[in-house]
């Protein structure tokens, strides 16, 4: 297999480039000379170093495809490494990334609110929620249980976030929050100030405010966004709850109205 080491070796040099498109080409081709040595799926025929660098590769295309913002290619290198992490020939030399797909994975299905698939991927992993990868997730997805988006903002921003794709889900995660608080100020106010949507909305200008509120046609003058105005009277329902969670850390929100 001097072929797939070269090609391996070149992968993992243009994964350190950060050369993402290179690194995609490479694993084509790596995966099509698996698949001619029958490596692409563990067996106790195929050594056991074979299968630990078929794994390596598939490990290193699931990360290359969340900087390609390849959500599918990243889905199905996922189930292409679970024969691998469950594969009895493989239990002697366990993946040190095992954790860091599955955490990965886990915040995947939280930017879908899959939570049902969340809560089962997890209770397959077996002392998972000691480990750092696997811990981000679980702690986004209590909160955002909670209400508590401000909480899952900060984390985002900090440097709580485990590695640079975890960031790049977050980025996801919080824009899907971000919609979902929007949602909910439109049926809680009828309007609010540009200033204190910034806060809201977890953006970072009130530039930014405006560019949102057009997104979503609301109307902005006078500093204030108005919010779109429904048949009878808005009702605060739970809606205020999680606005007030998720401003408390700020502000009251009697300054807000």
């Amino acid at each position: 297999m001097a072929d797939i080491r070269t090609l391996h070796q070149s992968l993992h040099q243009s994964v350190a480039s950060k050369d993402y498109p290179r690194a995609a080409g490479l694993l084509s081709k790596l995966k099509l000379a698996l698949l001619e040595h029958n490596a692409l799926i563990p067996s106790h025929d195929i050594p056991a170093q074979a299968l630990i660098q078929a794994r390596d590769i598939l490990e290193v295309g699931a990360v290359v495809s969340i900087h390609l913002n390849d959500e599918a290619a990243f889905l199905r290198y996922y189930a292409q490494l679970q024969p691998f992490y469950a594969s009895t020939a493989l239990e002697a030399t366990p993946s040190a990334n095992k954790n860091k797909i599955a955490g990965l994975y886990l915040l995947l299905l939280l930017t879908k609110n899959n939570i049902a698939d969340f809560h089962t991927t997890l209770e397959n992993l077996p002392d998972g929620e000691d480990d750092a990868f696997v811990r981000y997730p679980v702690m986004l997805e209590q909160w955002l249980m909670e209400g508590s988006y401000d909480k899952v903002w900060q984390a985002t921003k900090s440097s709580q976030v485990p590695s640079e794709e975890y960031a790049k889900f977050s980025q996801v995660l919080v824009g899907t929050i971000r919609h979902e608080i929007a949602s909910c100020s439109e049926k809680a106010y009828a309007s609010l100030p540009v200033s204190n949507a910034k806060q809201l909305l977890f953006l970072e200008s009130e530039g930014a405010v405006v560019q949102f509120a057009q997104e979503r046609e609301w109307e902005v003058r006078d500093g204030r966004i108005y919010f779109p105005v429904e048949e009878g009277e808005k009702e605060a329902l739970s809606s205020n709850r999680i606005i007030e969670n998720t401003i408390g850390y700020a502000q009251e929100l009697e300054t807000i109205v």
